[in-house]
């Protein structure tokens, strides 16, 4: 029906990449216990129990749960033949202490930065040992008392060393979004914009330092855009996108893979649902660690005289051509001589996308890699959500502008 309606609208044929056909295929996501066969009551006695510890603690005057699941069940068949069956699980816990001073009118907060994750149940008991909920929220009402009393921070350039818990969502909204190639075209526009890295800049665009090496990855595992195949019947890829800081790849679908001159989708078509048509969604779109030697967080806090650490996302914003955005995270620590001290209040950094990734000095090791994400993003119009991780380890990143935000909003 939508492709009849559709027809006397396209004034361009519609070619679909090759791509061999699957007759037989199933895929499910990796994860040991189903969230949906867990009794509603033993979720809401879990999170509950959560909460009172935090509640407990001096300084804590309210607390907020919660848990996001979502599991999707679909069946995609075409007319060269291809009939594949999918399961996927991911879920979404979270808890924020919050810290209330009547008498300035304010109040602080600080939130669990365990991320969205395609994983089951396990990963909210912490049975799976991923997140170490018990050290978390033991350690969160000490953290938010330290943020309610630290100093406002005084604005100017600044070294930052960015933890992952942060920097997932600046690779989201300047790279992830900057290279989805309907975006770069146009094609895409209306809803959040379009994009600086046009496919002009492919092969020559210097989009950050040389240590930058970022990649699309539908098979990364647990990641909330981890598929087996797409939603054009493309079986799940891995490729680069941003390789020795040069713009090298786009994230497509078999319609706009022709466009680009290529053979062959990188798999990155998708629609949320049976009454949606499908269109290019964001891969896991990750940053990788420093694949000569495992640097550690300590020894890039180590390399700063006078800087910050920045962990955790909170706000953001970022322009209509993915390229001036603005950040603000969950706790922000001083770091003088090398070393952590305390934590400072009213932080924000800025810049352009190619400014902030060319001043990218050094990425951390395999051990300090992990993956943030988003459990709805949004696109299109009609409005679409998608699921969507992003890996990175922490980063060393050289004389950004930091704003207070304080100042900023009198």
């Amino acid at each position: 029906g939508v492709a009849r309606a559709l027809r006397p609208l396209n004034r361009d044929p519609v070619a679909l990449a090759a791509e061999p056909v699957y007759p037989d295929a199933e895929w499910v996501s990796r994860y040991e216990q189903d969230p949906f066969t867990v009794p509603d009551a033993d979720k809401v006695a879990l999170l509950s129990d959560y909460s009172d510890r935090l509640a407990a603690a001096d300084g804590v005057d309210h607390v907020t749960a919660g848990l996001l699941q979502a599991k999707e069940q679909t069946y995609y068949a075409d007319t060269f033949g291809s009939r594949i069956t999918q399961q996927r699980v991911r879920l979404h816990p979270s808890l924020e202490a919050i810290r209330v001073d009547p008498a300035a009118g304010s109040f602080e907060t600080m939130r669990t930065l365990a991320a969205p994750a395609g994983r089951g149940w396990e990963y909210v008991t912490g049975a799976d040992g991923v997140w170490d909920w018990d050290g978390e929220l033991a350690r969160i009402p000490q953290w938010l008392a330290e943020k309610a009393k630290a100093p406002s921070v005084a604005a100017g350039p600044t070294d930052l060393v960015i933890d992952p818990t942060n920097l997932w969502l600046t690779i989201h909204e300047s790279i992830g979004h900057a290279t989805e190639y309907d975006r770069a075209i146009g094609y895409e526009a209306a809803y959040a914009g379009t994009s600086f890295a046009t496919p002009d800049k492919l092969g020559t665009l210097r989009y950050g330092a040389s240590a930058m090496h970022v990649t699309g990855d539908r098979t990364e595992p647990h990641g909330l855009a981890a598929v087996g195949y797409d939603d054009d019947g493309v079986a799940a890829q891995r490729w680069d996108i941003v390789r020795d800081g040069v713009l090298v790849g786009y994230q497509l679908d078999r319609v706009f893979a022709p466009r680009l001159g290529l053979a062959r989708s990188n798999g990155c078509s998708y629609a949320d649902s049976p009454y949606h048509v499908p269109i290019q969604r964001m891969a896991n779109i990750s940053l990788q660690p420093d694949p000569r030697r495992d640097t550690s967080t300590a020894e890039l806090i180590s390399r700063v005289d006078d800087g910050i650490y920045v962990v955790g996302d909170k706000s953001w914003s970022i322009d209509m051509q993915r390229y001036n955005f603005q950040f603000t995270g969950q706790r922000f620590f001083r770091i003088r001589n090398g070393e952590l001290a305390g934590q400072l209040r009213d932080v924000a950094y800025q810049a352009t996308t190619t400014d902030f990734w060319g001043a990218l000095e050094a990425v951390g090791g395999p051990s300090t890699w992990m993956l943030g994400g988003a459990f709805n993003c949004g696109k299109a119009q009609p409005g679409q959500v998608a699921p969507v991780s992003h890996g990175c380890p922490a980063v060393l990143v050289r004389g950004v502008a930091v704003l207070n935000t304080r100042e900023e909003g009198q």
